[in-house]
């Protein structure tokens, strides 16, 4: 039997090169990974479901090194999620999508499936669906307790949730979240489309991480083409990159003082995000710079007028940030409300291998970026923020102290920008096999899979946003804080709806 260290076996540095070795593995050693994930020897990056099977990928904490895990089964597999909770709402989308059933799950409630489908199991057996049943929230015992129902239609222009909050007076007990409801079918929108449209697709999953998903959807694709692209695409790959992770943690910080009832640091934070979203039109056509990115290389190039544009956007934002953070650093009611507030344990944070800015912040110490690196970051120096406070406040730090590196990189990135083409052709000849991408987003790792057809349409794809791994740790970070504090601790995660309801 294999183990462990020889199922995780490929380098970063390959895995986006080539299609990604699967290691075909029965029930037991199924199993066995599930039980290494809850021991800690293993980090889950993925796991979902294809019309062959179940697929897992594995990463071996601390290092470079990824894993493939395949189960090809008929109806039934073993749960991962019984040895380790990360996995359990993974599992219900994939009983949900496809109707396999996860032997010993210890939670099966429907997550996508609202009762409101006109089939069960949409990418597996297509049966009638039922009358929708009323949603069994998990049972709180206590004196005194009472519930507060939030949602899904909200107060602002945010996407639909449902947070179920009971509470002792104005503690939080208990929150449990219910999403699903912007669900899309991207997956079987996938099933059959082109890699044009494939590219298109993913672009579209989740409008504030666009390029995060088009580049990992490029990668998984060029992965599993064996594609090599031009150099100079993948520098103004990662520009794209880090205009995208700076206009969103300009536009966290300054979300989350508003929340705090700061809205100074809200409207001079907004206005520097503008300026980013306003450069990024000018210079990509796009202000979330949408369909630029795609398999081969990318669509438009950066000509000296770019150059000038972001050049003297970063000058502008190095000049103006420094004053906003003293402005919050000195802001004593501000400080009241976010230090100590909705602290995750690092155990935790690591337990759920969170990404990003959550994870960061709790101790955490990842960013694919530097820990499976790939072109460009592979030849930059990238020193990644990281605090261990866990609160309110350290995500705030952990945005603010990026800021001034994404800066950095965007001056990087158009100094030294290579000269070529930006863009090579798709190849006619399609390998087989599952090809892998993994990008730092600014939330944290978004990760594709894209597994192509003979005739080189897309077999299967797969999206896996940041914020599986981490709407979880919100449920616990709010337990023990009073119920007004939950926007500081929603905003300071910022999780995907959409990104977790494909």
């Amino acid at each position: 039997m294999e183990t462990l260290s020889q199922q995780i076996d490929v380098a970063a540095a390959d895995l986006r090169r080539a299609p990604m070795p699967e290691h075909r593995v029965d029930a037991a050693r199924w199993t066995a990974a599930a039980v290494a994930l809850a021991e800690g020897r293993a980090e889950l990056l993925g796991l979902w479901a294809s019309r062959r099977g179940v697929h897992m990928v594995l990463r071996a904490p601390g290092t470079g090194w990824l894993g493939l895990l395949t189960h090809e089964t008929g109806d039934v597999f073993p749960s991962v999620g019984r040895h380790h909770a990360p996995a359990q709402r993974m599992e219900r989308a994939i009983h949900d999508l496809y109707g396999l059933v996860p032997e010993g799950a210890p939670d099966l409630r429907p997550w996508l499936d609202h009762g409101r489908w006109p089939v069960h199991h949409p990418l597996g057996a297509q049966d009638p669906a039922g009358a929708a049943q009323p949603y069994p929230f998990l049972p709180v015992e206590g004196e005194s307790l009472h519930q507060v129902p939030v949602g899904p239609v909200h107060a602002g222009i945010i996407e639909p949730g449902h947070f179920r909050f009971t509470a002792q007076g104005e503690t939080v007990v208990r929150l449990e979240e219910r999403l699903g409801y912007t669900h899309k079918g991207v997956g079987r929108l996938m099933r059959g489309a082109t890699i044009a449209r494939g590219a298109k697709l993913a672009g579209r999953v989740c409008g504030d991480s666009t390029v995060a998903y088009s580049w990992a959807f490029a990668q998984a694709a060029e992965a599993a083409l064996g594609l090599a692209v031009p150099e100079r695409a993948l520098w103004l790959r990662a520009l794209m990159a880090e205009l995208e992770r700076l206009a969103n943690h300009l536009g966290d910080i300054g979300a989350i003082c508003n929340d705090a009832a700061f809205a100074m640091m809200h409207a001079h934070c907004g206005a520097l995000r503008e300026r980013v979203l306003r450069a990024a039109d000018a210079v990509f056509g796009h202000r979330l710079m949408r369909d630029v990115i795609l398999p081969g290389g990318v669509t438009r190039d950066l000509d000296a007028d770019g150059v000038q544009i972001v050049s003297a956007l970063a000058e502008d934002i190095r000049a103006r940030f420094p004053a906003l953070v003293r402005l919050y650093d000195r802001s004593a009611s501000v400080q009241d409300r976010t230090v100590g507030t909705g602290r995750l344990d690092p155990a935790l944070a690591a337990r759920f291998a969170a990404g990003g800015v959550v994870g960061r912040a709790s101790g955490r110490d990842f960013d694919v970026r530097r820990d499976l690196s790939h072109a460009p970051y592979d030849r930059m120096p990238l020193a990644v923020p990281c605090r261990n406070d866990g609160d309110v406040n350290a995500r705030i730090w952990v945005r603010i102290d990026e800021v001034p590196q994404s800066l950095a990189l965007i001056g990087r990135l158009v100094s030294d920008l290579p000269e070529g083409p930006i863009a090579v052709p798709l190849p006619s000849v399609v390998p087989g096999g599952v090809g892998i991408g993994l990008v730092e987003g600014f939330r944290g790792d978004v990760l594709a899979a894209v597994e192509l057809a003979p005739d080189g349409t897309i077999a299967d794809g797969h999206l896996r946003d940041p914020s599986w791994m981490q709407w979880p740790l919100l449920e616990a970070v709010i337990e023990g804080n009073i119920i007004a504090d939950f926007p500081l601790c929603n905003k300071s995660f910022n999780c995907a709806y959409s990104g977790v309801d494909l």
